[in-house]
């Protein structure tokens, strides 16, 4: 019997090549575009979700009031660390990570690296498994170093690491005691070594036992059975314990949550990147439904077609439930030509794709439940495209279908409309979506960002920089390369330091407010070309006491409610520092949000970075030329690393160039499926009044007038969509603007475009076939007649 049904089912796919091409192309197309997705959402869900103790890792995170708000943190003072390995028996292991940036030297070799310094534990908690060493003995000298396969490639090709010596900084010799394999692209760690936390200690002169500086992030195992909930409010008061901060309480933050919920708000989860795995995978799910939709309207199109077929097969015995399981048959085998042409589309995609979302998906060919998934994929999709075109046609009545009064009901609403009028629905949700993100896009780039960003270059302070900055700021300007220059704490598109230790006249004590802090020189506001509006700027030379002066920026001042700040005096610890001018508002971290309070400290301050604005009266390639000169001339052991403002402030739209990129795409493949379906329906629409189509013509009616006749009803159908699309896309979106502080009106225009865009493509796609049969020769369909 299913040999049979094979035949009879491969019969029937080519008798109606058309249909069949229109049916495999929009499963294809659907099918590979719900697995894209769903094979970035499998890489999202899977951060750090590999780690064998993931269950009981956690991180430690502050949390506390500030502008009457409760914020929470991942960055913890250093001392936390030893304190909980030491006074909680509940820890089983626990490190520090903060950041390392290193110039290696091996030979002739100059490297800058990028690492972190962590704990011995390291190893141990988390599932980094060393291909040679030893993961518990591997950190345990301070002068010990675990490199990446990748890193130990870069610095000695393909001769042996294990025990080999590295020097670092020009200054102390490491010994490789652990090849680690190169980090999997899912996780949030990026690091290329990482060496001992006593290294560190040794660098800064001992052990930082400051718990008011926030600076690392901090990681626990906790034993086997220890509840998360119980050990929260035990590790509450660390903080307060060991420390006269009194306004601070410590919680834990587990493994299994770090990627996708990463937001707090009111001291809660409120959601993170779990937000964009929702939505890509809803519109994952629609794209396959869409696509099953689109063979459910052309199999139930066609029921007159076969109606006869179904007829006889039940006169001469053929039961429901065997009809049913032709008809599945037949789904299923089309599901199957889709799945195989699906997995072509996606193989060839996935590079650009991997491009586009910055990962490294691939499909694991030589994997058993990979193909396991494949297999149920295509059978779901099957059985989801099969079922109600299989209930459909086999309970047709066999006694009107051969009599020939069968007729397939033609109601105002049916089935059919009711799944196009779906399709439709949500290809209009998201092309109006996708305009939104795209204006809000703009709008956060358009905004004015309070400095000049053109030609600006900085490079980080590393080796003999410090030391030699006034020679090398020097040459720079007058060499030509650049017309100013300044050192500061970070680059100005980051902010890497902020404090709420201020004090200020009128300021009420029991208040805690939170400020960047930013460091530099006196020629700061020159290189950015910020805007003084008030006072003057830094400069130690003209004035010796600027060495304790600062700046405020406009919403610094608006906090602190100085009517005249020049000149007012704010407290840090013992330092009166002395406001001498406010610049106007510049952006240093999210475009998204309003400018944070900021102060802005003189000279006597730690620097990282050194900013440079290009002479535009050269070329950029001179110019960075002649300042790699300067820097090998003054810093010789370093290789010159320098990055442009302009590209640091373009990565800060980096996540939702992404989303309004692949809904973009994911919206241009929805319209497609669903006017191929239009298309296809149009095709059987047109075939089924050929008669009619041949009497009219012969009557006297126009190519227009047949044409507005096939495409009306279609029409309607699309412009019920746009009205149910409307009101759900603005809810949506209007929910999604809520997130940013800064953010674009959803006006009028964004549903006129979106109507304008989807009736266009509605009518070319339907007035193809309508013009077709409009113009076709009345002889040939009347002929029978």
């Amino acid at each position: 019997m299913f040999k049979n049904y094979l035949k009879i089912t491969w019969r029937n796919l080519l008798k109606n090549k058309s249909f069949t091409a229109i049916n495999i192309a929009g499963l294809a197309v659907g099918m590979a575009s719900a697995a894209l997705i769903l094979f970035w959402v499998q890489n999202e869900i899977s951060y750090d979700q590999f780690h064998e103790k993931k269950d009981r890792l956690y991180q430690m995170y502050n949390q506390s009031v500030f502008d009457g708000k409760l914020w929470s943190w991942g960055t913890t003072p250093k001392p936390m660390t030893p304190a909980l390995k030491q006074n909680y028996p509940q820890v089983e292991e626990a490190t520090r990570v903060s950041g390392a940036d290193f110039l290696f030297t091996l030979g002739d070799k100059h490297l800058n690296l990028r690492g972190d310094f962590t704990d011995p534990d390291f190893l141990t908690m988390f599932s980094f498994p060393l291909v040679k060493g030893d993961a518990k003995t591997a950190l345990n000298s301070m002068k010990n170093i675990v490199i990446t396969q990748k890193t130990a490639k870069k610095l000695f090709g393909n001769d042996e690491a294990m025990g080999k010596t590295i020097r670092i900084d020009s200054v102390d010799y490491f010994t490789v005691t652990g090849i680690m394999k190169d980090l999997p692209n899912n996780t949030q760690f990026d690091f290329e070594y990482i060496i001992p936390w006593s290294y560190w200690e040794k660098l800064n002169g001992g052990p930082d036992n400051n718990w008011g500086n926030n600076s690392v992030q901090t990681y626990i195992t906790l034993k086997k059975g220890v509840s998360e909930s119980k050990f929260d409010k035990q590790v509450k008061n660390i903080t307060r314990s060991h420390s006269d901060i009194k306004d601070i309480d410590v919680f834990v933050h587990p493994a299994t949550k770090w990627r996708l919920y990463s937001k707090f708000e009111n001291g809660k989860i409120a959601g993170g990147r779990i937000e964009t795995i929702k939505l890509f995978s809803i519109i994952a799910g629609f794209i396959l439904l869409i696509a099953c939709i689109n063979f459910m309207n052309l199999s139930t199109a066609r029921s007159e077609k076969r109606a006869k077929e179904v007829g006889i097969r039940k006169v001469v015995g053929a039961g429901k439930s065997s009809l049913i399981a032709q008809f599945l048959g037949e789904s299923i085998l089309i599901a199957i030509l889709a799945g195989i042409v699906a997995l072509i589309i996606v193989q060839l995609s996935l590079p650009g794709f991997n491009t586009l979302t910055d990962k490294h998906l691939f499909m694991p060919f030589g994997s058993f439940s990979f193909w396991l998934i494949v297999v149920s994929f295509i059978l779901f999709t099957g059985l989801l495209s099969g079922s109600y075109p299989a209930l459909y046609l086999s309970s047709f009545l066999p006694v009107k279908v051969l009599k020939g009064t069968f007729k397939a009901a033609h109601t105002s609403i049916s089935p059919r409309k009711v799944l196009v009028v779906t399709q439709f629905t949500f290809a209009i949700v998201l092309i109006i979506s996708t305009i939104i993100v795209k204006e809000q896009l703009d709008y956060a780039q358009q905004r004015d960002i309070g400095y000049k960003k053109d030609n600006l270059v900085y490079t980080m302070i590393v080796g003999d920089i410090e030391k030699n900055y006034s020679l090398i700021r020097n040459e720079l300007i007058s060499s030509g390369v650049a017309t100013a220059v300044s050192k500061t704490s970070a680059p100005i598109t980051q902010g890497w330091s902020d404090s709420w230790d201020f004090s200020w006249p009128g300021k009420n004590q029991n208040e805690k407010i939170d400020f960047n802090v930013f460091n530099t020189d006196g020629s700061f506001t020159q290189t950015m070309g910020l805007k003084i509006i008030k006072g003057r700027d830094l400069d130690v030379k003209t004035y010796p006491t600027d060495s304790l002066a600062i700046l405020l920026n406009e919403a610094a001042v608006k906090i602190m409610g100085f009517k005249d700040p020049v000149g007012q005096i704010v407290t840090r610890g013992d330092n009166k520092l002395k406001v001498v001018g406010v610049v106007k508002d510049f952006i240093l971290q999210s475009p998204y949000e309003p400018v944070k309070a900021m102060i802005i400290q003189g000279p006597k301050s730690w620097f990282n970075v050194v900013h440079f604005k290009l002479n535009n009266k050269n070329t950029t390639a001179q110019n960075l030329k002649l300042a790699e000169a300067v820097f090998k001339k003054y810093n010789p052991e370093y290789p010159f690393e320098y990055h442009f403002i302009d590209e640091e402030y373009a990565r800060k739209f980096q996540d939702e160039q992404r989303t309004g990129v692949l809904a973009s795409l994911f919206a241009g493949l929805t319209i497609f499926i669903s006017c191929l379906g239009l298309f296809g329906l149009a095709t059987y629409m047109a075939q089924n009044r050929i008669k009619e189509i041949g009497v009219r013509k012969v009557l006297g009616a126009s190519v227009l007038s047949i044409t507005s006749m096939l495409s009306k009803d279609f029409l309607k159908l699309v412009a019920i969509s746009f009205i149910v699309a409307t009101p759900i896309a603005w809810y949506g979106m209007h929910s999604w603007l809520q997130g940013y502080s800064y953010r674009v009106n959803i006006t009028v225009w964004v549903f006129a475009i979106a109507a304008f865009l989807t009736t266009l493509l509605s009518i070319v796609t339907v007035s193809f076939q309508a013009i077709k049969a409009a113009l076709a020769n009345p002889v040939k369909s009347l002929r029978s007649e």
